[in-house]
């Protein structure tokens, strides 16, 4: 029954007989000002929008444009269709980005360059909810140890998406992900208060990544602006054995929260006296060109990481 009404119109009017070339003559006429104008920029004679014109308001019943020798101009309701007429326009060019992006998103790769945690602890499940909407798009993770790996790689054109804890250059565009809080880890059967002191972490060898790391960089900038330089026994570069020397009673450390998991049920964290968090940022090269897949694994980044905004998980 709707379809029907839909066919006929009202009052008769023949409504499917209505044809998206008119309504693109109406618009521009009436940005125009004149029938000349308007067949110079649509590509056709001046009487062939004459006639598209004609037949619209025959089509309608109504008169939209009233035509003197100074052009034409709309009429009242030539004005309220006129915006009707956009509108349906704007509608089928939506329609047309629609059908490309879905044609975009059915297949293609997506490089991610990133640090070790955040590819370890945060991409594999942004990564399985991907695959879940978009089966047909291949994902590549590139790892590094700094920032300056993810940062080449992407100004070199190997990635299409970067994370990394560094402020980056005008080169990119970038925007805060999440953040990642440092905390002390002691071994299991050290006698540690829950609110620590700089002096409980005094009492143990310090195990540090080395001076150059960026990690190590950050937490020894910490240090040094609350007044309470410490002194590491042992630089170790990797985090899993740093961890692991912990467990094992040789030291304490000072680390992020994703680069010390998974964590031994029986190390002890703490937070530290003053707090120091990371922040992970999404960068991308602001010249380059992006396909679909880019923007919508991104869309699925900022849908799963949303917890990042919560407030830290408590000591344990």
């Amino acid at each position: 029954m709707a379809g029907a009404i839909l066919a006929s119109g009202m009052n008769g009017m023949s409504l499917e007989n209505i044809k998206l070339s008119q309504l693109r003559t109406l618009v521009a006429v009436a940005e125009s000002g004149n029938f000349s104008e308007a067949a110079l920029e649509l590509g056709v004679s001046q009487s062939a929008v004459s006639h598209a014109i004609a037949t619209l308001e025959e089509e309608l019943g109504v008169v939209l444009m009233a035509r003197g020798r100074h052009g034409a101009t709309l009429t009242p309701v030539g004005e309220r269709v006129l915006g009707y007429a956009r509108d349906m326009l704007r509608l089928l060019e939506t329609i047309g980005k629609e059908a490309n992006l879905a044609k975009g998103l059915q297949s293609g790769q997506v490089r991610i360059a990133s640090f070790r945690s955040a590819a370890t602890h945060v991409l594999p499940g942004v990564i399985a909810e991907f695959h879940k909407r978009y089966p047909g798009i291949a994902i590549t993770i590139m790892e590094y140890r700094g920032d300056d790996g993810v940062e080449q790689s992407l100004k070199e054109g190997r990635s299409d998406i970067g994370l990394s804890c560094t402020p980056t250059s005008i080169e990119f565009e970038s925007w805060e992900l999440m953040r990642d809080e440092y905390v002390a880890l002691f071994p299991p059967d050290a006698p540690i208060p829950e609110v620590i002191t700089w002096d409980d972490l005094r009492r143990y060898p310090l195990i540090m990544p080395p001076p150059t790391d960026y990690c190590s960089i950050l937490i020894r900038g910490h240090l040094t602006s609350v007044n309470q330089p410490l002194q590491a026994t042992y630089e170790i570069m990797e985090d899993s054995t740093i961890v692991s020397m912990v467990m094992q009673g040789l030291g304490a450390t000072i680390i992020a929260r994703l680069a010390a998991e998974p964590l031994p049920s029986e190390v002890q964290v703490r937070r530290l006296p003053v707090p120091l968090e990371r922040i992970i940022r999404v960068a991308l090269l602001a010249s380059a060109l992006h396909p679909p897949a880019v923007y919508a694994f991104l869309d699925t980044l900022r849908s799963m990481t949303e917890f990042s905004h919560q407030e830290p998980a408590p000591a344990r």
